[in-house]
């Protein structure tokens, strides 16, 4: 974890919310996990992500709780690494998955899960007994755990289509847009996250070893895509994404407005594992999912605007991303109720 990964001050005062109210007390945790109190009463402020994973350890062993005492019963410390011990010994990651969640069913109280699978996607639900929603807080540090641990479990990132919450979108979301998906959608029926079916047949094969590494450094490696907003590639895919396709820069031309060599830019983007090509794909999916829960963009309109020759074109291009077509996607992502 890059010492330049930071995330917002009110994830911190989130965390405390519940597991260590105002007073001495907070202040003197914010302190051994190196986070000035004082940043508290600042809106803006952020913090360094290995502080948050420090801050995160400390108030677990300070209420026995790795889920920051958001549920009746909670998870005891060790929960995290016993679901990573029981799922790792699955063939797939579907079955790895599904561990994990049976896992947090059996500790949680207030919540009952379920993955399901329809076509090319696989949703994560999250049943809530009460009729109010929650904190987005904790559906976050929810999506967190478990994305966190499939993602180790696989050996590489799982696509998130897109994640459904109950609760109202928060103030400080962009936090949550860079570690999860652009698309996030608020004040809907019930939590859930969308993947593409394909990754529940990705292989598991972590190691004893693997195991001890991961546990050493949670849940800081959890936060890893926390990435310091002023990175080249963050203010470049943030430029793109502000222009219509069709008028994106080639290198050259983008290089030239950065007023630095075509190399220069490709080596500061390979620093920070990215090309300009992978930003532009990325912009470009992410601009997908964003048109397509839209229901007044015609699937024409939007192979359009993205610079596809035609509609053919981006069903290919889609299906290539996310293992299903846009109306099938577009379709899930609209839908109000789950069918049982």
């Amino acid at each position: 974890m890059s010492e330049k990964d930071t995330i917002s001050m009110q994830m911190v005062r989130e965390a405390l919310l519940q597991t260590c109210p105002e007073g001495d007390a907070a202040l003197a945790v914010l302190t051994r996990a190196g986070i000035d109190p004082g940043q508290l009463q600042q809106a803006d402020a952020r913090v360094a992500a290995n502080a948050y994973a420090r801050l995160w350890r400390l108030l677990a062993r300070r209420c026995n709780d790795e889920f920051f005492a958001m549920d009746p019963r909670g998870l005891p410390r060790g929960s995290l690494a016993f679901a990573c011990r029981a799922s790792m010994l699955q063939p797939t990651l579907g079955a790895a998955l599904q561990s994990v969640l049976d896992f947090l069913a059996l500790m949680l109280q207030d919540l009952q899960l379920a993955l399901q699978q329809q076509d090319g996607l696989a949703e994560i639900i999250l049943h809530e007994p009460r009729p109010q929603p929650r904190r987005a807080f904790m559906y976050f540090t929810f999506w967190m755990i478990v994305h966190g641990v499939g993602c180790w479990l696989a050996g590489r990132r799982i696509p998130i289509l897109a994640i459904d919450l109950p609760c109202a979108e928060p103030p400080y979301c962009e936090d949550y847009r860079v570690m999860f998906s652009p698309s996030l959608q608020f004040e809907r029926p019930r939590a859930r996250m969308m993947i593409p079916a394909d990754c529940l047949q990705w292989p598991v094969k972590r190691t004893m070893d693997d195991l001890q590494r991961f546990l050493a450094e949670a849940p800081g490696n959890i936060l890893v895509r926390y990435r310091d907003p002023e990175s080249l590639a963050r203010r470049i895919r943030s430029d793109l994404l502000q222009a219509p396709p069709a008028d994106w820069p080639d290198a050259e031309s983008l290089a030239r407005r950065l007023h630095v060599s075509a190399s220069t830019l490709r080596r500061r983007l390979a620093e920070e594992g990215q090309t300009y090509q992978g930003l532009k794909d990325s912009a470009r999916r992410e601009l997908a999912m964003v048109w397509l829960a839209d229901a007044d963009h015609a699937m024409d309109e939007i192979a359009e605007r993205l610079g596809f020759a035609d509609a053919s074109s981006f069903y290919k291009a889609f299906r290539k991303w996310f293992g299903c077509n846009p109306g099938h996607y577009r379709t899930l992502i609209q839908t109000r109720f789950v069918s049982h």
